[in-house]
């Protein structure tokens, strides 16, 4: 029989390194020669990015696959001539190692400044060399970043510039004959889901480029994939009708929509290299809608839905061995590498020791109506065979923000969400008006609204779950990293429904944060124009909105989580913020993690933000947390 206990205080198998050993894992895959190949992110290494070939490891530490263009990097490797290239962490030059001898060498120079020039999304270019994105930044103002594209010779010599159509380039690619190069541009204040534009240029004798000219896109219109179908034409993911589809362009400017149909085949461009699609011939193309795995059939106009059990799919498509490959995961299942023919292969593993079943949340697919319409969320009760809780108790419960905002969740296992259900907290992951996948309509539901419509769907939410008795009004919490923080943030300084927070590297002052010389980086340094308005002529709304402005009428206490080496959301917010407690009779914690940049990668620090946010909950909320160390909450 069940142990009858307070939700909150159950013992769980699932520790919090259980959850760390199944963050990182297998990204930006591909086939090469037949063979797949794929990167791999390792926490219990430091949250290295290794290269792995058929399951042999080809890029052994120190190295570390991951560069910093845009600071969410881009692809990172390309394998062609028996040779693997590839961009360093550390010093974010592009190597080549010898595929036969091991041997790695250097093909670009040490920058002058340390991180300051950086290389990504690397493509096959002419006469064996590599194409790429170039970002240089020659100081310490944002107007000091300039980007273009080019090419990369093997044998060291300098890099040639391409092309610098665009502020902000991408996915440079030759065309089959040889005789065009294409690519996607977008300038400031545009970010890429709101309008790009694809360009074509002729490959001259001499190895440069002509004058580019734009057959697609535009300022209203986003451009979120390309690859070439034949000399005289392009397959592209874009969205005049509102939602990205699959699209056949001719050079002359022409467009075809292969597939019309109300379904997001695409994402936000926030890695350069995203792959939602890939050619299967016949007329067929794998594509990922909406998080699902589907084959288009042009011949039909049809989509045709593979794999249903998956309903994440990571923007990593390659065609493999009469199937498709990918990076998946399912309500049951954590992500993973897996092959789908007629049935679905891991190739790789589940993580080892996968609690019971019964441990396991399984979310539940829910809209919850709003006075401005319609929200998706995903709720995970908790659930744990061991205990229940006492007749007529609710559970605290905990709202989810994810980040971007320009982003989504998906119904998938998390080992971090079981960390706490199995503990006996309930949680649930809203897909806010602003997340993709719902259109672009839906997407532009907080185009100046952030900080409102955000807060708002996320309140319906949980007032929803309390009203259904699933959720303990005098026990809900609100959480998330980056914009999620700031939403999270927000809500507590502005509303009364949640009685916690837990803010990981979040945005606190919209101001300091965009205005010139502002605390960010360059790619989203004008991302508030849309979501909160042109400046300087909306700054008052700059102001009202940050967080940092109002701490003083924050609802409960709070829990901070920053990383020190965050380029996106600065230590510097949130010292201010913590700063400005002091004093205040709020109870507060501030944790910082040295090595960390945007988000969490070493398993050691993964578990201690795990293990710290049980406690605060239980201290804020009034239950004893066993087997965690106590937190130190300070007033």
């Amino acid at each position: 029989m069940p142990e009858i206990a307070s939700y909150g205080t159950w013992t769980s198998p699932i520790s919090a390194a259980d959850a760390a050993a199944a963050g990182g894992g297998v990204q930006w895959v591909d086939t090469v020669g037949g063979v797949l190949w794929w990167a791999e992110a390792r926490p219990g290494e430091g949250g290295r990015v290794a290269l792995v070939r058929a399951g042999e490891e080809v890029l052994p530490a120190p190295w570390n696959a991951r560069n910093r263009v845009h600071e969410y990097g881009g692809r990172p490797w390309l394998a062609i001539g028996g040779r693997l290239v590839f961009t360093h962490w550390d010093d974010q030059r592009v190597y080549v190692r010898d595929l036969t001898s091991g041997k790695v060498t250097p093909i670009t120079a040490e920058p002058a400044v340390p991180h300051g020039v950086r290389f990504g999304d690397l493509r096959p270019g002419p006469r064996g060399t590599v194409w790429a994105v170039r970002e240089t930044s020659v100081g310490s103002r944002r107007a000091d970043v300039s980007r273009d594209l080019v090419e990369l010779s093997l044998g060291g010599a300098a890099p040639r510039s391409l092309a610098a159509s665009h502020h902000f380039l991408t996915a440079p690619q030759l065309s089959p004959d040889g005789a065009h190069a294409a690519w996607l541009g977008w300038d400031h204040p545009a970010m890429p889901w709101d309008g790009t534009e694809l360009c074509v240029a002729p490959l001259l004798e001499d190895g440069s480029l002509g004058t580019p000219e734009v057959i697609a896109g535009g300022a209203a219109v986003a451009v979120c994939q390309l690859e070439w179908e034949s000399a005289t034409s392009l397959l592209a993911l874009l969205d005049p009708g509102g939602w990205w589809n699959l699209h056949r362009i001719g050079l002359d400017g022409s467009s075809v929509n292969l597939a019309p149909v109300t379904e997001e085949i695409g994402g936000a461009l926030w890695k350069l290299g995203s792959r939602w699609f890939t050619p299967l011939g016949d007329g067929k193309y794998a594509v990922i809608a909406s998080g699902r795995l589907a084959v288009l059939d042009e011949t039909t106009g049809t989509l045709s839905w593979l794999a249903p059990e998956l309903t994440q799919w990571d923007a990593a498509l390659a065609a493999y061995n009469g199937g498709i490959a990918g990076v998946a995961a399912g309500p049951h299942r954590e992500s993973a590498l897996v092959h789908v023919t007629a049935t679905v292969t891991d190739l790789t593993a589940q993580p080892a020791d996968m609690p019971s079943h019964e441990y396991l949340p399984v979310p539940a697919e829910r809209v919850f109506d709003t006075p401005d319409g319609p929200v998706p969320a995903y709720v995970y009760l908790p659930s744990n065979p061991d205990f229940s809780a006492p007749d007529g108790e609710a559970p605290p419960f905990m709202i989810h923000v994810h980040g971007g905002p320009t982003g989504r969740a998906y119904p998938t296992l998390d080992l971090e969400i079981a960390y706490f259900t199995s503990r006996g907290i309930g949680v649930a992951v809203v897909n806010y008006g602003g997340s993709t996948g719902y259109g672009r309509r839906y997407r532009e539901r907080l185009r100046e609204q952030w900080g409102l419509v955000d807060i708002q769907d996320c309140v319906a939410v949980a007032e929803a779950l309390v009203a259904e008795g699933l959720a303990d009004p005098a026990r809900l919490a609100i959480r998330g990293g980056s914009a999620g923080g700031f939403t999270s943030a927000a809500a507590m300084t502005t509303v009364r429904t949640f009685s916690a927070a837990t803010i990981k590297y979040p945005i606190l002052d919209l101001y300091t944060w965009t205005a010139d010389g502002g605390e960010t980086h360059d790619f989203e340094s004008r991302y508030l124009d849309g979501l909160i308005g042109p400046l300087p002529e909306t700054e008052p709304r700059y102001r009202q909105r940050s967080p940092i402005n109002n701490a003083d009428e924050l609802a409960g206490p709070v829990l901070f989580l920053q990383g020190l080496e965050d380029q996106i959301c600065p230590p510097e917010q949130a010292d201010r913020f913590v700063a400005s407690l002091g004093g205040r009779g709020v109870r507060h914690a501030y944790l910082t993690f040295e090595g960390e940049q945007h988000g969490f990668r070493k398993a050691e620090t993964i578990i201690a933000a795990l293990e710290a946010e049980l406690s605060f909950y239980g201290q804020v909320f009034g239950f004893e947390t066993p087997g965690v160390r106590v937190l130190d909450l300070r007033s």
